[in-house]
């Protein structure tokens, strides 16, 4: 599994006074997607942390093409383009309700061994899940 897409809508407390969204909560609809990238895979991150995996993000870039609007649909895209190792990378796509393309994304996020608190290589309970 390499894509997934969830939907939700946009509440008026993520937006501006021109009822825009604001461009920090980006960063949280990419962490949504992250997740529920993973339980679409059958990992939680909840169990992940309790196993002593943490993947704290080490790069994010996003590229704002329209604006999105209070009461909007968004459908999040989330996919990986190449098999994860000590650094996983996710590659995101923002769409509103009439499929027009909002943003563009891409986070890099860093396998940690939770108690050594050092990098540490991709779980090969994740790495069986994938199609590489």
């Amino acid at each position: 599994m390499r894509l997934n897409s969830f939907s939700f809508r946009v509440r008026y407390g993520e937006t501006d006074q021109m009822g825009v969204v604001y461009h920090g909560n980006y960063a949280q609809y990419l962490e949504m997607g992250r997740i529920e990238w993973l339980r679409a895979l059958g990992v939680s991150y909840r169990s992940m942390e309790e196993n002593g995996i943490m993947l704290p993000v080490i790069s994010l870039q996003i590229d704002y093409k329209k604006s999105a609007l209070f009461d909007d649909l968004l459908t999040v895209e989330t996919s990986i383009k190449k098999q994860p190792m000590v650094r996983i990378e996710f590659d995101y796509k923002i769409y509103n309700q009439n499929q027009e393309l909002i943003a563009e994304a891409k986070t890099v996020l860093a396998f940690m061994d939770k108690v050594k608190n050092k990098p540490t290589r991709c779980p090969d309970y994740i790495l069986e899940k994938l199609d590489f």
